[in-house]
């Protein structure tokens, strides 16, 4: 949900180009690896709701825990999250920004050859309090199909709605396609900084309090990836369990986004074989609607965050990017 301060960009591009990927290792967890406590299987058919802002719905007792990133992939950060992750036999949902799995494909397969569940975070990271119905409606089928088609076989019928701004008529389509709609209970506020023991002591505090919850990072900012070795550690000898979300159906697409989401990654394979120092380039700038034309492909930088969460004062994916 939130944005990373532009630094040696072109240092992290080259890194992850040259970067192996990373060793799926037959896991069980040693005695001091996070490991996995259980799966918990969700049922989608009836569009059930987790999170702070919803009662109907608590798998977790006290003790448990559930990892969850928002807004990647973006190779710089959402690799070393991966390797905290693999190094404690752990597992996580990533709920991916569509134009990001067309921007790095390659990321979105790595996270599900490595275990992880994907579910969806919009086409654009709009928020969908600001448009209309049908605009989205087309944010969440087109973040479905994009990043479907980006890792080549279905994806969990699960979503977050960005900056958690729930509406009414998309909670609505999403129970009639029968998608979860995950919030948080506890938020890393990450994005506010970019000390890594910031993000741990927060997270570790409000942990303690409310002593189980589904926890909101984001794997774009370079705070988390640097917070996550030690806060995995502390996890696990403070004595949390890890619970992996996993759904029993698929989630299935509409073949109308399908068409546009696969026009965009033709478009991104093209351009990578004119410009092969482009095919690590934190953002693949192209439409933003199913009758929008693509730009073309260009590397983008993000302004510093500003606003909330929760509050946010600005939809920033749409202010920072105007292709």
């Amino acid at each position: 949900m939130r944005i990373i301060k532009p630094v040696c960009l072109a240092c992290g591009v080259l890194i992850g180009a040259l970067a192996p990927a990373i060793a799926q290792e037959a896991c069980p967890p040693g005695p001091n690896a996070l490991g996995v406590s259980r799966v918990a299987e969700i049922d989608t058919s009836s569009g059930p709701r987790f999170g702070f802002q919803y009662k109907e719905q608590d798998v977790l007792a006290d003790g448990e825990v559930v990892l969850t990133f928002d807004d990647g992939p973006l190779r710089p950060y959402s690799r070393p999250v991966l390797e905290a992750l693999a190094a404690h036999c752990t597992k996580a949902t990533f709920f991916v920004v569509g134009r990001m799995a067309v921007a790095d494909p390659e990321m979105v397969r790595e996270y599900a050859r490595l275990g992880h569940t994907i579910g969806i975070h919009t086409w654009s990271h709009a928020n969908l309090h600001s448009i209309t119905p049908l605009k989205a409606r087309t944010e969440i089928e087109l973040g479905f199909s994009a990043v479907q088609q980006a890792l080549g076989k279905p994806v969990a019928p699960f979503f977050r709605f960005p900056y958690l701004a729930d509406t009414k008529s998309m909670t609505t389509h999403l129970q009639e396609r029968h998608v979860a709609i995950f919030s948080i209970d506890l938020d890393s506020k990450d994005f506010r900084t970019r000390d890594p023991g910031t993000v741990h002591r927060r997270v570790m505090g409000d942990l303690a309090r409310a002593k189980k919850g589904i926890i909101l990072f984001h794997d774009i900012q370079p705070s988390t990836a640097r917070a996550l070795p030690s806060l995995l550690a502390d996890l696990k000898a403070k004595g949390y369990r890890i619970v992996h979300l996993q759904p029993k159906a698929e989630a299935t697409t509409m073949p109308e986004f399908d068409v546009v989401a696969q026009r965009e990654l033709d478009r991104r394979r093209a351009t990578v074989a004119a410009q092969p120092l482009a095919q690590r380039s934190m953002t693949w700038p192209i439409s933003t609607g199913v009758s929008a034309e693509p730009a073309v492909a260009k590397e983008q930088v993000r302004p510093t965050p500003r606003a909330s969460a929760r509050n946010p004062k600005t939809d920033w994916f749409s202010n920072a990017f105007k292709w």
